[in-house]
């Protein structure tokens, strides 16, 4: 059964310290499985920052990009919401909001292996955009070059290449990772310099605040 498709959709906030304690019973007593028993959504988990941010995450797996502005559902949320989720959404209480709508652009296809992994323990979440002179080059280097070199580090599972289409900025990348402390080892280190474009690219990208994050998962139903 497949758990992971070419849509992805991201929830991120941070959220007042009087509110956390509710606002976590809210999502994964409710709001998850809500989410998650949308026609097209194929998996769901949370996730809580280690480095970076926002601090909260919500990361939905879906067969398509167009299943979050094709199902009923989820204009749902928003028009007749719960009264828990009145108090308790992230768009009510957070704050450095974002909501993100992203098409995969790498790899192309997937293996079945791939596709019906779970979610990873933890994940390094980019946010980036690059000038529009610099696109074709700045894609080729990422999904020939960038992600391979990285895909090979111990602890790495995958990367995964992302386009907006709603959120800015224009790009995201998500790598999953065994644990946390992947992208601090010395072969991760070692990837990141491994090629000469990579210091030319990198200096040219701009990454939306709190990008790169870190995030290790906190609940999945």
């Amino acid at each position: 059964m497949a758990r992971k498709g070419s849509g992805l959709l991201l929830v991120m906030a941070d959220v007042p310290a009087d509110k956390e304690e509710e606002f976590n019973r809210w999502y994964n007593e409710e709001h998850l499985g809500d989410v998650t028993s949308v026609p097209g959504v194929l998996n769901g988990a949370r996730y809580e920052a280690v480095q970076g941010g926002p601090k909260y995450l919500a990361i939905y797996e879906l067969e398509t990009a167009s299943v979050y502005a094709e199902r009923e559902e989820f204009r749902r949320f928003a028009t007749h919401p719960s009264e828990w989720s009145k108090r308790m959404s992230p768009s009510v209480i957070g704050y450095n909001f974002r909501r993100y709508v992203y098409d995969r652009i790498h790899p192309e296809t997937m293996d079945s292996a791939t596709a019906e992994a779970d979610l990873a323990p933890a994940i390094q979440l980019g946010r980036m955009s690059v000038p529009d002179s610099l696109d074709a080059e700045f894609n080729d280097w990422y999904n020939n070059i960038y992600i391979p070199s990285y895909e090979a580090v111990p602890g790495v599972f995958r990367g995964r290449r992302y386009v907006s289409v709603q959120g800015e900025p224009r790009y995201g990348t998500v790598y999953e990772f065994e644990h946390t402390e992947v992208s601090k080892t010395p072969e991760w280190l070692k990837a990141r310099e491994s090629n000469p474009r990579s210091e030319g690219i990198r200096s040219q990208m701009t990454h939306a605040d709190g990008s790169p994050a870190i995030y290790k998962k906190i609940f999945q139903l």
